[in-house]
């Protein structure tokens, strides 16, 4: 398996692959998670969000328990929630999420957003007002991120990072860091390539994951379901007449050439999938390399702005936070 190196105290060897658990039900990530560890996978990625936290680790403990490999082969990525981005509430969420996970340590903990919303203490999730808003919560991301190193200094995790920030909320950051953040976390796909902010990230040392490298062809009706929010002109990026060529020409699936169009570009990928196959063919991306006119033609597929999926308009008022990190497009 091919690795980042990325910077906590000491250097760690970031799996390349990572299955992503986004959208996961429980009852179904644990054998995902054991098919991927079948599979070669060595890098799992998954939030409090994601309600999955618990499949995971039974399905870790297993593996263990199975005599497959310890703990030391893994690298296990988790995320503080949005109703929980206060510095107060770091430590708190992140010994949940280990107690879930059956877990010492997270190898890569990141702050999931750099917007806050208030917590409901009986179910820690999100408080929404009858009229269907978020209820904000003002939030100061650098002394959030001054309990996140100490978290790193206890041991808890070995290295930290940021997810969904934009350009002046990173650079806030790692102007005030002591330790450094290791990983950004964004959406990233052919239609929304994300230069600018790859670019500042090598000058920065940050190393990039990319979610969503597939286009997450299931989101729409996700946001639909459980938020009653619909993208319009969703974007089907599999099968664009271009991606459907290359893979053609390469013997691969479109899965395949998206996601090795961006591992040659040293970004992180974390696709999620359920299906034993698709997990299989998702890590399959190392026996062959794309010319650099095919890297050129996929390139040029960027959208910018426009191709982005996860504006996360789903959460209603969000945008009135303010470190909502993207600007609005006035239509």
């Amino acid at each position: 398996m091919e690795c980042i190196t990325i910077s906590g105290i000491n250097k760690l060897q970031m799996p390349i692959v990572g299955l992503g658990t986004w959208r996961a039900k429980p009852e179904e990530t644990e054998n995902a998670v054991l098919a991927a560890l079948e599979n070669g996978y060595r890098h799992i990625d998954t939030a409090f969000n994601y309600n999955n936290e618990d499949a995971i680790g039974t399905a870790l403990k297993k593996w263990f328990e199975m005599g497959k490999g310890k703990r030391d082969d893994l690298f296990i990525t988790t995320k503080l929630p949005n109703m929980a981005n206060r510095a107060k509430d770091v430590e708190r969420f992140l010994k949940m999420s280990l107690q879930r996970l059956q877990l010492d340590y997270i190898d890569l903990y990141l702050i999931h957003m750099p917007f806050s919303f208030v917590c409901n203490e009986d179910n820690l999730t999100p408080v929404i007002k009858p009229d269907g808003t978020f209820e904000l919560d003002n939030n100061d991301n650098i002394a959030t991120w001054k309990v996140m190193e100490q978290q790193v200094k206890a041991g808890l995790s070995k290295a930290i990072g940021l997810s969904n920030f934009n350009l002046e909320q990173i650079r806030n950051i790692y102007n005030t860091a002591e330790i450094k953040p290791a990983v950004l976390q964004v959406e990233l796909h052919a239609y929304l390539q994300q230069k600018e902010l790859r670019s500042v990230c090598r000058e920065l040392n940050i190393a990039v994951t990319a979610y969503a490298p597939l286009g997450s062809p299931g989101a729409n009706t996700h946001f639909t379901t459980k938020y009653n929010y619909s993208v319009s002109d969703f974007p089907d990026i599999l099968g664009h007449p271009l991606v459907k060529e290359i893979a053609k020409h390469y013997n691969r699936t479109s899965g395949q050439i998206l996601l090795r169009h961006l591992i040659q570009q040293d970004i992180i990928v974390i696709p999620k999938s359920s299906n034993p196959e698709r997990i299989k063919e998702n890590i399959n991306v190392f026996d062959f390399q794309l010319t650099p006119d095919d890297m050129d033609k996929l390139n040029k597929l960027d959208k910018g702005e426009n191709g982005r999926i996860f504006d996360f308009l789903f959460f209603k008022g969000v945008e009135k936070h303010p470190e909502y990190p993207f600007a609005l497009k006035i239509q």
